[in-house]
């Protein structure tokens, strides 16, 4: 019998392992094993020099500590990591959700036309998300039930300026079996990115009728697809 692969879940910006609880319960409950990281340039103790390298880095420590098959499973910012580091011989999916499918040369910050979103309140070196005109609840977490919702606002935190600016070297989606999940009611990913996206990296491209965050508001709808993609 085939080896079933480790999912690896990588969170988006400002967020961190936790906001993959409910679906790492689902998971674990239909037999998977799941692990998900921290990224560097949240949650590194001295994170305001740290760059989308120092995230792509410890994605490939993640991969390279499972000894059999891994899925990715990437979040937003988190699929720029992903695409810089997973292409690794033992990674035989990627699926993206809502995430940035970038090519060599291109960056976040790029990607959304070159300039910060209003919502983006940079200070220095460090960037937060949301304010009173648009708290996180409406920009992430709009259909989550609203005390998980105010428990994964309260948990953001800032995120290293860097990580937005640098580009991408290496492009694993090329070499990659990928799936991308198009999140329908996103208030700050447009369902035409994120098409054009999946298109071009020749993803299958399954939607879910959410937020930009379907693992808090429909953790066993995105578990059924990362299951397909998993071979399970």
């Amino acid at each position: 019998m085939s080896v079933r692969p480790t999912l690896l879940l990588v969170h988006g910006a400002w967020h961190g392992a936790w906001c993959w609880e409910p679906l790492i319960r689902v998971l674990t409950n239909r037999g998977w094993e799941v692990r998900a990281i921290d990224l560097p340039t949240v949650h590194a103790p001295h994170k305001e020099n740290l760059g989308m390298q120092d995230d792509a880095d410890a994605v490939r420590a993640a991969i390279d500590a499972v000894a059999g098959p891994v899925v990715v499973v990437a979040h937003s910012y988190g699929g720029v990591p992903v695409t810089q580091g997973a292409d690794a011989p033992n990674v035989q999916h990627i699926v993206y959700v809502a995430a940035f499918v970038l090519d060599a040369g291109e960056s976040l910050l790029a990607a959304v036309g070159g300039l910060e979103p209003d919502w983006w309140h940079v200070d220095g070196l460090l960037a937060t998300a949301g304010d009173e005109l648009r708290p996180p609840r409406e920009l992430f977490f709009a259909d989550v039930a609203p005390d998980l919702a105010a428990a994964a606002s309260a948990r953001l935190l800032p995120q290293a300026v860097r990580s937005f600016h640098d580009p991408v070297t290496s492009v694993a989606w090329r070499n990659k079996e990928t799936t991308y999940v198009i999140t329908e009611q996103d208030a700050i990913f447009p369902v035409p990115a994120q098409e054009a996206l999946a298109a071009r990296s020749g993803s299958a491209a399954p939607r879910l009728d959410t937020s930009h965050s379907p693992f808090l508001s429909q953790p066993d709808a995105l578990a059924d697809i990362i299951e397909l993609a998993a071979g399970g």
